[in-house]
């Protein structure tokens, strides 16, 4: 994990990013995992892969942040993500495998109300993509709203939106 790590921070080549991520998200899977990734300072790198231009790394980002959310510590890390993600659903072509992929990350990210607060610029996006977009797209924008809307605090925030 620590060599996958360090091959990610050091190559610029999108294929070797792509697949070094799918390898750490696939570790993922297991919790041990996900504390030794963390403990690697892997939430981090992968984060920045967040910025990266090509989209099939940007969506591999998400999953292996998505993966490494089923962790109370990893998403402690992770929340500083969330505006970027939050940026990048609403930036990414509609239906796309990185819009998606954002989704994910969020549904995971909203499952507790600890960051609910991070997504509310972000609500009128969610209820256009609930009205625009694919079966798909609106099974997952659901499952983000139904979390937020889990909240008494968003509420005010969810009625008010304008679409």
């Amino acid at each position: 994990l620590q060599k996958l790590i360090h091959l990610l921070q050091a190559t610029d080549d999108p294929l070797i990013q792509e697949q070094a991520l799918i390898t750490l998200s696939n570790s993922a899977a297991f919790s041990v995992n996900q504390d030794i990734i963390r403990n690697l300072d892997g939430l981090s790198v992968i984060g920045g892969m967040l910025s990266n231009c090509v989209p099939k790394v940007k969506e591999k980002a998400l999953n292996a942040l998505n993966n490494l959310s089923m962790n109370i510590k990893n998403q402690e890390e992770i929340q500083v993500f969330i505006t970027q993600v939050c940026g990048t659903v609403e930036s990414a072509p509609l239906n796309s495998d990185v819009q998606l992929a954002g989704l994910r990350l969020l549904t995971n990210m909203s499952v507790t109300s600890d960051y609910h607060q991070k997504m509310i610029n972000s609500i009128p996006c969610f209820l256009h993509l609930l009205s625009e977009g694919t079966e798909r797209t609106q099974i997952q924008v659901l499952k983000v709203l139904v979390n937020l809307s889990a909240n008494p605090a968003m509420t005010r925030h969810l009625l008010r939106a304008q679409v």
